[in-house]
C-alpha cells in the first residue's frame, strides 16, 4: 500500500468527537456517564480553547464532585490560556454550594490567595466568590490592597458576590481612598447587594457629583438598573449641564423615560444643548422638544 493512501488514525481527534457527542445529547451522556466524565476530563487536558470551555460549563452542571479538582488544577496552571483560568474560576465560584465538602479546595484557595503570581490570586478570589462563604470574607478583604489592580478588582467582585451587608459597609467605606479603578469596580458591584438599593442609590447620587468624569458617568450609568428617573429628576438637572459629554448624553436618554409634565421643567436647559458642542447632544435635545411640541423633532440649531 502506498504511503499517500494511507488514512492517518488521531485517537484524538476521535475523543474529541465523542466529547462533542456526549454534549449533544444529554441521553448519552446519562447512558454512558462514568465513561462519558473519564472522556470529557481526558479531553479537557488537550483541546482546543472553545471545546475546553464547553466542557468546562458542561461538567460544572452535569459532573460537579467528579471535575472540581480538575478544574483547579487548571485555575493553578499558569501555562494554560488565561481565558480557561478565568472561565474555570467563574464555573467554581457557582459550584462551590453544591459540592458535599467543598472545604479542602476552600482552604487550597485562601492559600493561593497569598501566591506570588497575581494572575492565581486574581483567579482564586474569583472562585471564592459565592454567597455564604464568609470565612474566606476576611483573606478577600486583604486583597483590596494588593499591589495589583485587577486582583482588587477581583476581590471586590468576589466580596460583593459574599451577599454580606457588612461588606456592603465595608466597601462604601473604602471608596473613599481607593484608587479610581477599584472605586469603579466597588461602584459596578455594589447593586449585588439587593437588600441595601436605597443605600446604593445614595451612593450612586453622591457620585454625581464626583470631580473625576469617569465615576459620574458610571454612577449615573448604573443608577439606571436600580432607580426610575423620575426619583432623581433634580440629579438630572445637573447631570444634562455636565462637562462630560457622555454624561449629558446619557442624561438626556433617562429624560426619554418620564412624562411629558415632568419634561417641562427642563425645556430650558434642553433648548440650550441645540448649540451643543456633540453633534449626538444636539440630536436627542432637539428630539427631546420635539416630543414637548408635539411634532416629533426641533431642526433649527
Amino acid at each position: 500500500m502506498k504511503a499517500d493512501n494511507v488514512i492517518p488514525f488521531s485517537p484524538r481527534k476521535r475523543l474529541c468527537e465523542k466529547a462533542e457527542a456526549y454534549m449533544d445529547s444529554i441521553e448519552l451522556f446519562h447512558d454512558e456517564k462514568e465513561k462519558a466524565v473519564d472522556i470529557l476530563l481526558k479531553v479537557m487536558t488537550f483541546a482546543e480553547s472553545d471545546l475546553k470551555q464547553k466542557i468546562v460549563l458542561f461538567l460544572g452542571v452535569f459532573a460537579k464532585e467528579k471535575s472540581v479538582w480538575s478544574f483547579y488544577r487548571m485555575l493553578t496552571d499558569s501555562k494554560e490560556d488565561d481565558e480557561i483560568r478565568h472561565v474555570t474560576s467563574i464555573q467554581l465560584s457557582v459550584m462551590f454550594p453544591y459540592l458535599k465538602n467543598p472545604q479542602p479546595l476552600i482552604d487550597r484557595l485562601i492559600e493561593d490567595l497569598k501566591n506570588e503570581d497575581s494572575m492565581l490570586r486574581m483567579h482564586a478570589a474569583f472562585a471564592l466568590g459565592w454567597e455564604g462563604n464568609s470565612q474566606a470574607a476576611i483573606s478577600l478583604i486583604e486583597l483590596l490592597y494588593d499591589p495589583d489592580v485587577e486582583v482588587q478588582e477581583s476581590a471586590v467582585n468576589a466580596l460583593s458576590n459574599l451577599r454580606d451587608d457588612r461588606i456592603f459597609n465595608l466597601l462604601v467605606d473604602r471608596l473613599e481612598n481607593a484608587s479610581l479603578d477599584q472605586k469603579q469596580s466597588i461602584l459596578f458591584n455594589l447593586w449585588r447587594f439587593y437588600s441595601k438599593q436605597k443605600e446604593v442609590v445614595s451612593v450612586y447620587l453622591r457620585y454625581l457629583d464626583h470631580d473625576e468624569a469617569d465615576l459620574r458617568y458610571d454612577a449615573l450609568l448604573l443608577l439606571g438598573g436600580i432607580a426610575a428617573p423620575i426619583s432623581y429628576l433634580e440629579s438630572l438637572h445637573k447631570c444634562i449641564d455636565d462637562n462630560d459629554v457622555r454624561v449629558r448624553l446619557l442624561a438626556l436618554e433617562r429624560l426619554f423615560e418620564i412624562d411629558n409634565e415632568h419634561l417641562e421643567i427642563f425645556r430650558n436647559e434642553i433648548k440650550g444643548l441645540l448649540c451643543d458642542v456633540d453633534s449626538a447632544v444636539k440630536r436627542a435635545a432637539s428630539r427631546l422638544l420635539g416630543r414637548l411640541e408635539g411634532s416629533g423633532c426641533i431642526l433649527h440649531y
